[in-house]
């Protein structure tokens, strides 16, 4: 399972021109499943995004997590970070899981992430989505599990 995250200042998620999710300060993660991936990955995943510190203490240090500063979380399915761009010109998504697999592993991930965590929105899967963000820093990590 791959999550990108970003540290937001805010993002929102549309479709069809309609507004599904927006949320302030906080989290982007574009999750991408692949092959062989399962739910226990899905919250092992989901728990370390909440607890990564990339947030700044009174330092400046990257000290605080999304718990930490009561931050959102949106959770935008994103089939494409699955994609292998070692060679040539078109990526492969050979190593992708199937849709319904994604479809499932996706919807578990974030069904855990609203148990964990107060405020949480999401995209949804297999929809043409606008995700619209103030990427704060930039700050972006790309984790895998």
């Amino acid at each position: 399972m791959i999550g990108l995250i970003q540290r937001v200042k805010s993002a929102s998620v549309d479709v069809d021109e309609q507004r599904m999710a927006a949320i302030g300060s906080g989290i982007l993660l574009l999750l991408g499943v692949e092959k062989g991936d399962t739910k226990e990955g899905a919250e092992k995943l989901i728990d370390r995004v909440l607890a990564y510190r990339i947030f700044s203490d009174d330092g400046g240090r990257m000290n605080h997590s999304l718990i930490d500063v009561k931050g959102g979380l949106l959770v935008v399915p994103q089939f494409t970070l699955a994609a292998d761009t070692q060679k040539g010109l078109r990526p492969s998504f050979a190593s992708a899981a199937p849709p319904d697999l994604g479809q499932e592993l996706f919807a578990h991930a974030l069904s855990y992430a609203k148990q964990k965590h107060a405020m949480v929105g999401s995209g949804i899967f297999g929809a043409d989505m606008q995700v619209h963000l103030i990427n704060d820093g930039p700050v972006t990590f790309h984790l895998k599990i």
